[in-house]
């Protein structure tokens, strides 16, 4: 019988190697992964003893780094009182806390939060809430959605479905998922003023296809996955006028942008607009555990619940976990204490001056930086064979995809290390171009 609870890391690996399957990988061809021990502040201690500067926060969501005392206390005190209860015909103080918490700190027509478990299960109810809402008002002709070019939303069926159809991950399900519209990308970049010529795809599929267009949906400001696409605020603005004069809703996906990461709370306010759905997640918990959270308005919310339903139907069985929403509360109490305003600055100073030499890298097309985050967009590909070793070889780790090099750093990294993982960034890319050319 195997003893599951005194296992060696040799024994453990193994058991990753033959049973489990890592995103977007290969059982055929698989990458080894790295092993990691444990984690503080703004490192990983790996298995094998190295440690390395996280570049990534997870994916975006350690925004105050590992192992956060308040954080660790938040979730310690909750469990000593329940880890989990259903929200079905029961509530508890986190959940209701959250919930006032993010009204009060999101656009003011934004009064009715559905408290989900993650990123793309927010925009699925997004989704759900348009197209419930104009049955509501009788309008069941309105069951399109109208998305961008290079956008990403998430990996379940209703997401894909608004993901960029040709050069997004999930082709291969067109012939299963709804087919919606997609606006050419915004080309023009961020601070300066869209052209009508920018502006012109988005406004001709609007005035054309408004009688069936339940919602546009769109990343506000950074294009995330699909990307790392920094577009003008003057766009949003622009869309946002569209959807008022053709009665369709807009739909923000602020999954990877919410909390801080473009240096505005939350990007749409870099453009001073409300949208009439949005979408958090990602940061809400400190990248502690999964939840996010899809706010709507009174008049939404109540349209819903005066159609043929007489209910908004979704409810999943990990909808407002205890322990996530008080990890939330804490993660939410950290960040508006702190001057992250200042701290956010300072990362994207630090990103502009220390990826600056990127430039000079033959195969190097664009670096660009917005908020806390930092991208350098190759030519060619990267080879993820030789250069995810050789980053963390150097001390840092960084996960590139496609053509991109990016780092979104936790806000907690301090001058000396954003430098070092931009030096270091600098020197594997330089290495990798005198290796392959």
């Amino acid at each position: 019988m195997t003893d599951y609870k005194h296992v060696s890391a040799e024994q453990w690996l193994e058991w990753d190697r033959n049973h489990i399957w890592h995103p977007y990988s290969s059982v055929h061809s698989p990458v080894t992964p790295f092993a990691v021990s444990s984690a503080k502040g703004v490192r990983l201690t790996l298995a094998d003893g190295r440690e390395v500067i996280d570049g990534m926060a997870s994916w975006w969501s350690a925004i105050h780094g590992y192992n956060h005392p308040a954080l660790n206390e938040a979730a310690k005190s909750q469990l000593e009182a329940m880890s989990h209860v259903m929200f079905g015909g029961l509530t508890h103080q986190p959940a209701a806390t959250l919930g006032k918490r993010l009204v009060d700190m999101t656009p003011a027509s934004l009064t009715r939060v559905f408290i989900a478990d993650s990123g793309s299960v927010a925009v699925e109810v997004a989704i759900k809430m348009a197209l419930q809402y104009w049955i509501g008002r009788g309008r069941s002709d309105k069951h399109r959605l109208l998305a961008l070019r290079n956008g990403y939303h998430g990996d379940t069926f209703a997401t894909m479905a608004i993901c960029d159809p040709v050069n997004g991950m999930h082709h291969l399900f067109n012939k299963v998922l709804p087919q919606h519209l997609f606006a050419d990308a915004p080309a023009t970049p961020f601070g300066e003023t869209a052209s009508d010529q920018d502006m012109a795809s988005i406004t001709r599929l609007i005035e054309q296809h408004h009688h069936e267009l339940a919602a546009v949906v769109l990343e506000p400001i950074v294009q995330g996955a699909g990307g790392m696409r920094f577009y003008s605020a003057d766009y949003l603005r622009r869309v946002r006028a569209l959807c008022d004069q053709y009665d369709v809703l807009l739909i923000a996906d602020e999954i990877a942008t919410g909390f801080g990461r473009s240096g505005k709370l939350f990007a749409c306010e870099h453009a001073g607009i409300e949208p009439d759905i949005l979408c958090v997640g990602k940061a809400l918990t400190g990248g502690y555990l999964s939840l996010a959270a899809t706010l709507c308005s009174e008049e939404l919310a109540a349209t819903i619940c005066s159609g043929e339903a007489g209910a908004f139907m979704h409810g999943p069985t990990f909808m407002g976990n205890p322990l996530a929403c008080a990890i939330a509360n804490a993660s939410l109490d950290v960040l508006l204490s702190s001057d992250w305003q200042s701290q956010v600055a300072a990362i994207e100073q630090g990103l502009r001056s220390g990826l600056a030499p990127a430039r000079e890298i033959p195969g190097v097309a664009d670096v660009r930086c917005l908020g806390a985050i930092g991208v350098i967009e190759l030519q060619q590909p990267v080879n993820m064979a030789t250069i995810q070793p050789r980053f963390v070889d150097h001390g840092v780790w960084l996960r590139p995809f496609g053509k991109l090099v990016y780092t979104m750093p936790p806000y907690t990294i301090s001058p000396d290390d954003l430098a070092l993982l931009c030096a270091k960034t600098i020197a594997v890319l330089s290495e990798e171009h005198a290796q392959h050319g």
